[in-house]
């Protein structure tokens, strides 16, 4: 089952409630996503996207993921 940007979000949001979070995509399974939160300051790119990756809650796990591709970008606010 596809999921829809609005839920996506959501289920990021109750990681990072206070982040600047913009998602795209209209097909449900391939979709784009920027993360901006003070969470992420101190911590490189790859511990940025993973914690975003732990947000998703197994949504991109395996081929019966509901989520297939996500291009993300993360940062801290400047």
């Amino acid at each position: 089952m596809p999921i829809h940007a609005q839920d996506l979000e959501d289920l990021l949001r109750q990681s990072f409630p206070d982040a600047k979070i913009v998602v795209e995509g209209d097909d449900g399974v391939h979709m784009s996503a920027m993360v901006v939160d003070e969470s992420f300051r101190g911590m490189n790119r790859v511990q940025q996207q993973r914690a975003v990756y732990a947000a998703l809650k197994g949504k991109m796990d395996g081929p019966s993921g509901e989520l297939h591709a996500l291009a993300l970008t993360t940062r801290a606010p400047d």
